[in-house]
């Protein structure tokens, strides 16, 4: 779930805070820090740059997703938006496509913040952060609701806890409101099982909704 901004309204860490003490006044337990981390990649030229001039490798798709998830460090997920294509690999994968010269990481992104055991639920509430820098780009929650791993049985549920967390957020008079965005995971091949890769899906579906809030 993304934050989006009122019109005119400006992302400050102050937004954060107060989503965080939505979860606490739920009766959320705080229980520690995550990150998850998204690298943007671009075919590398014959020169080895990687950039929009000079001739890359034809066969390659002009932009690649990276996904290094905060509960599964053994493992990378890479994804074409544009062929709707989601992969699972070892963590080393990234390094494997550097020395083949195939594609180089231009732009890393991080979600972090803290985690909330809810009942049932666990909510991850964060921020959306360049690489080594504290500019704020978005701020995000995921949940997750540990008894059913069918997305259409626990719909839903999901649908009735995001109607009690919005009413909860609109408490605060804040200026903006977190979204509710599905991913269509059977245009990428996913099934009603939810995977490790159904969150990577989901974490560059906000990543997109993230972007379009801050150009808006």
């Amino acid at each position: 779930m993304p934050w989006h901004p009122s019109p005119g309204a400006t992302l400050n860490s102050q937004i954060l805070a107060e989503a965080c003490a939505c979860a606490e006044s739920l009766g959320g337990v705080k229980d520690g820090r995550w990150k998850t981390s998204i690298f943007f990649y671009r075919p590398m030229t014959r020169d080895g740059a990687a950039g929009q001039q000079g001739q890359t490798h034809a066969d390659l798709p002009r932009e690649l997703l990276g996904v290094a998830l905060h509960d599964r460090p053994g493992l990378y997920f890479s994804i074409v938006r544009a062929a709707k294509l989601v992969l699972q690999a070892d963590a080393a994968f990234p390094q494997v496509m550097e020395k083949l010269q195939s594609y180089k990481a231009r732009v890393a992104l991080n979600f972090e913040g803290f985690q909330y055991q809810l009942g049932d639920f666990c909510l991850r509430i964060g921020k959306c952060v360049p690489n080594n820098s504290e500019a704020l780009r978005g701020i995000m929650m995921e949940v997750e609701y540990y008894p059913l791993s069918s997305i259409e049985k626990s719909r839903a549920i999901m649908e009735d806890f995001f109607d009690i967390w919005q009413e909860t957020v609109a408490k605060k008079s804040l200026p903006g409101h977190f979204i509710h965005v599905e991913s269509n995971f059977s245009e990428y091949g996913l099934s009603d099982q939810y995977s490790f890769q159904h969150t990577a899906v989901q974490y560059a579906t906000c990543l997109q909704q993230l972007m379009t809030a801050v150009r808006g």
